[in-house]
């Protein structure tokens, strides 16, 4: 009788992830892929722009990092805003105010019309992505996340490697109506966001008890799978508060950890294809080269991922792909040869891509509510200010050297800085008291995370 029970809900459970995995995330994915090449397409319009408006790789470095500053003061209210009032319309709003500003940039005259309209870009997007990990939390079981969180991330190497083809062919419509290529690379990139917003309003559904489209014992499952999920991470203790939350070391910890390894992500993203441009390649050319480092790393991270979760472990998959990312950065920098630093670039690319799918499962494991819309939000937006740290660091050294190795060593110091903070902020389960797990049906064991206090 018992096995019989275990059968039908398992087979609920298969049922169920299938529903929502294939409602939600190709529409999500789609969604934040339209939304990186938005954010990083100035890395491929940088190749016509710079030199038209006279930018120097610092002045670059800057007017692409900050883009961040306005992602880091807005993502905390605008993520506890989407909790309270709901996924669905306030991702349609992002969506349509950022491809307003993402579209403005072709207007841009200077180096302070670029600061201006790169920070508002910031601002419009906040809290995108990290609503959408708090999304996931409502509709997706603990077991299942890096997984989802893999399957979200795709859009960000694979949106490099559609941004450096589709960039490098819109480029060359340089002078069409009179119209410079990489401003046309602004406006036409921008119109897939507000193009969206109504299929976002149409299709998403803010929480599983008013999905419609799920039937009867589907929703009653997953309500009751959550709220035992939920239970677990207050484990016996008063619910977190966002003040707290916001406040936790260990929430600060992971802010640290997402740091180093932004910094080092957004470092190569504005910068690879400069770089590969700087070896005489055609626009076209330097878009395909470029696009090969993230094709690769988009497989590296989907066989990480799944290696994490199929073995409930994430502190030593964090920790070894910082590593695995400084070695290629390292190696990026050693040589002057093109093919073996776009190899090299590849390797890193594994690196940079797999940690995160490995890391933001951990937030949810001790935070729910309207505590884990702030404590992600914090963490995005903290955690992102590396990507202008990365950036305008990487800048400043190409103009004080005439050379990018530098540049490329310091981003490997920030990712190898990353799994080290990891070792000290993580704890694993075999080295600390015991803590209540998170029970998958079936035979998978508790994902478990511990911390040191």
């Amino acid at each position: 009788m018992a096995e019989t029970t275990a059968a039908v809900e398992r087979s609920v459970e298969q049922r169920t992830i299938a529903k929502i995995s294939w409602r939600l995330l190709p529409l999500i994915v789609l969604i934040y892929f339209v939304a990186y090449i938005d954010r990083t397409n100035v890395g491929f319009a940088a190749i016509g722009m710079n030199k038209d408006l006279g930018f120097t790789a610092y002045m670059y470095g800057w007017g692409a990092g900050i883009f961040f500053l306005g992602y880091f003061l807005f993502e905390v209210p605008s993520n506890v805003i989407l909790h309270r009032i709901g996924a669905r319309v306030w991702i349609a709003r992002i969506m349509i105010t950022w491809g307003v500003a993402s579209g403005a940039m072709m207007f841009i005259t200077g180096f302070r019309s670029f600061l201006v309209v790169r920070f508002l870009l910031g601002v419009a997007e906040a809290g995108f992505f990290p609503g959408v990990l708090l999304y996931f939390t409502y509709w997706f079981p603990a077991v299942y996340r890096a997984r989802v969180v893999a399957t979200l991330y795709l859009a960000a190497p694979g949106s490099n490697a559609a941004a450096a083809m589709i960039s490098g062919a819109i480029l060359q419509l340089d002078g069409v109506w009179g119209i410079a290529g990489w401003k046309w690379v602004f406006l036409l990139e921008s119109l897939p966001a507000v193009l969206l917003a109504p299929v976002v309003l149409a299709v998403m559904t803010d929480r599983p008890s008013m999905a419609t489209w799920l039937t009867d014992d589907e929703r009653a499952w997953l309500n009751e799978r959550m709220t035992r999920e939920q239970r677990a991470v207050e484990n016996g203790r008063p619910p977190v508060t966002l003040l707290q939350a916001l406040t936790n070391p260990r929430l600060l910890g992971l802010s640290m950890i997402y740091f180093t390894i932004v910094s080092a992500t957004y470092g190569i993203t504005f910068f690879l294809p400069l770089i590969v441009k700087s070896h005489g390649l055609s626009n076209v050319a330097t878009g395909a080269v470029t696009a090969i480092p993230y094709a690769i790393g988009a497989i590296g991270m989907v066989l990480w991922a799944y290696s994490s979760d199929r073995r409930h472990e994430r502190r030593w998959h964090i920790v070894i792909s910082s590593m695995v990312a400084a070695s290629g950065l390292v190696a990026a920098g050693a040589t002057s040869n093109l093919y073996w630093a776009i190899a090299a670039l590849s390797v890193a690319a594994i690196g940079l891509y797999a940690h995160k799918p490995c890391f933001w499962p951990l937030p949810s494991m001790f935070l729910s509510g309207t505590a884990a819309a702030g404590g992600i939000a914090l963490i995005n937006s903290i955690g992102n200010l590396g990507g202008f740290v990365g950036p305008y660091i990487v800048g400043w050294i190409k103009d004080s050297t005439q050379r990018y190795d530098a540049g490329l060593y310091f981003l490997a110091a920030c990712a190898l800085l990353s799994g080290i903070i990891t070792l000290f902020v993580v704890k694993a389960p075999a080295l600390a008291a015991p803590a209540t797990p998170v029970t998958h049906v079936g035979a998978h064991r508790g994902v478990r995370l511990l911390w040191i206090a």
